[in-house]
């Protein structure tokens, strides 16, 4: 089954062209199932971008979903036409009272300030807060990882010396490898990561709420649940596309000196010669796990009844 899209989303010819099948509102609306309702609040710059990274993963499920983007009253963004935020996003006040089976919270480029300085710091905890009561399971990825740890269980940030970079493998904590999130998974995963900051293990391995899935010896916690997976908090970015670590290298080369050449991730460690993929297939099978697993099989069909 496909994703059903708000009309005329850039993110529909593009992936048509990649050969992945999607389908409008008009054309969904045609269609007598009951969609999985999933909202995403895109944090990220380049929106378009996001947008069309997540909505790949996404696809790969035999379940319609019915995709809503959420924006911030309190944050503009400014890498993003005017006209798309309009046209394709809706203020979280005016989807409060909305309940939804799933939802998205992306990375965030400000990761260098304390959670409070965030401009929009009051209104996120808010949405997190709201998401506890009006969404089945909520992803957390990166920064909204690190803040929702940090608002809902006290877990602080560190400034690393330098950018944590590059494709990195995970292990699977051998005491969770049963959990629905894995099924079909290898031992390890790759997991491409690109952050300024970490959260210790220590510090959540303190928490007895909180359950570490996944981690490595070199980038730390992978991915970590809580609250029977109605929370899951992803530090690194599954969703990236091929290019996206070699365009965030080259946009950084000699303006930053804390970023090196992500790691694991050239054809034999040489920017020459390109990225060579290899978290692709894990990335599909977590997503269509996470909607399977963490959202259908937990949704009730009337889904004014989630709590």
């Amino acid at each position: 089954m496909p994703l059903r899209l708000p009309d005329n989303l850039p993110a529909i010819k593009l992936l048509e062209d990649e050969n992945i099948f999607v389908i409008d509102e008009t054309r969904g609306h045609s269609q007598d199932i009951r969609p999985l309702k999933i909202v995403v609040l895109n944090l990220m710059p380049l929106k378009v971008t996001t947008e069309t990274d997540l909505i790949r993963l996404l696809s790969n499920t035999p379940l319609q979903l019915d995709i809503t983007f959420m924006k911030l009253k309190s944050h503009t963004s400014k890498n993003t036409p005017v006209e798309h935020m309009k046209q394709f996003y809706i203020n979280f006040e005016e989807l409060r009272n909305r309940k939804f089976d799933g939802m998205i919270i992306t990375g965030a480029p400000v990761e260098d300030m304390p959670f409070e300085n965030v401009t929009y710091w009051d209104e996120i905890t808010t949405i997190f807060d709201w998401a506890r009561t009006h969404v089945t399971s909520t992803l957390y990825i990166c920064w909204a990882a690190q803040a929702a740890l940090y608002h809902f269980y006290g877990i602080e940030k560190h400034k690393l010396p330098k950018k944590l970079f590059g494709i990195f493998p995970q292990d699977i904590n051998p005491d969770e490898a049963n959990k629905p999130l894995f099924r079909g998974f290898d031992d390890k995963f790759n997991m491409p990561q690109s952050r300024h900051t970490e959260i210790n293990s220590e510090d959540v391995l303190a928490i007895p709420d909180i359950t570490v899935l996944a981690s490595s010896p070199v980038s730390g916690i992978g991915i970590a649940a809580a609250r029977e997976g109605r929370e899951i908090f992803v530090t690194g970015h599954l969703e990236y596309n091929p290019d996206t670590l070699d365009n965030e290298y080259k946009r950084d080369k000699g303006k930053r000196d804390d970023v090196d050449p992500p790691k694991n991730y050239y054809l034999n460690d040489d920017p020459s010669q390109g990225p060579l993929v290899t978290w692709r297939a894990h990335a599909n099978l977590f997503y269509h796990n996470w909607i399977n697993y963490y959202v259908y099989q937990k949704t009730p069909y009337d889904i004014d009844e989630i709590n």
